[in-house]
């Protein structure tokens, strides 16, 4: 009998408790990339809803979001925009402020990654607080993208991200979510 994929999904992705502190299940897919079909179905997943529209650029958050996004970005056809942190980046950046759990950090990209008008696709692994995938996207938008959606593999729905990318206007679309976490 196959599998359907949310049960495919829940097999391979490994939860680690209290990492990286107490009370926290850290929902690790590292497990989930070193499955060649779990993976593959993964980014079919992702790429499903977009497949024959015109995406121009799949940004991808670092650092899952960059598997995932170079993935989709293949399968689309699309370029890849590596959204990272602060520093990494080795030509002429833009940036923006977020806010993390206990804090605020900072994400660039480089200035040339998009086009006004440029139709982009955001993804990362999870959608917990919200926080970065929201800094994300008033980055793209900062530089004209229009964010025709943000894909992740795992929605902690309980955390409020989905609703705050939704405020902005986003379409979320989530492979499996994880309840109470």
């Amino acid at each position: 009998m196959k599998q359907s994929l949310e049960e495919a999904l829940r097999a391979s992705i490994r939860t680690i408790p209290d990492y990286p502190k107490p009370g926290i299940q850290f929902r690790d897919i590292t497990t989930l990339l070193g499955d060649a079909r779990a993976f593959r179905r993964s980014v079919d997943g992702l790429v499903h809803p977009y497949a024959g529209l015109k995406i121009d650029k799949v940004a991808g958050i670092e650092a899952r979001g960059f598997i995932l996004g170079g993935a989709m970005a293949h399968q689309l056809s699309s370029g890849f925009i590596p959204i990272r942190k602060k520093g990494k980046l080795p030509h002429e950046t833009v940036r923006v402020a977020y806010s993390l759990e206990y804090g605020i950090d900072e994400m660039e990209m480089h200035r040339d990654a998009v086009n006004a008008g440029d139709k982009v696709i955001l993804v990362d692994d999870l959608i917990a607080t919200g926080g970065t995938a929201e800094g994300a996207v008033k980055l793209l938008r900062q530089m004209g993208a229009e964010i025709v959606a943000a894909c992740f593999v795992i929605d902690l729905p309980d955390l409020g991200g989905r609703a705050k990318l939704e405020a902005l206007g986003v379409e979320v679309n989530t492979l499996i979510s994880y309840e109470g976490d």
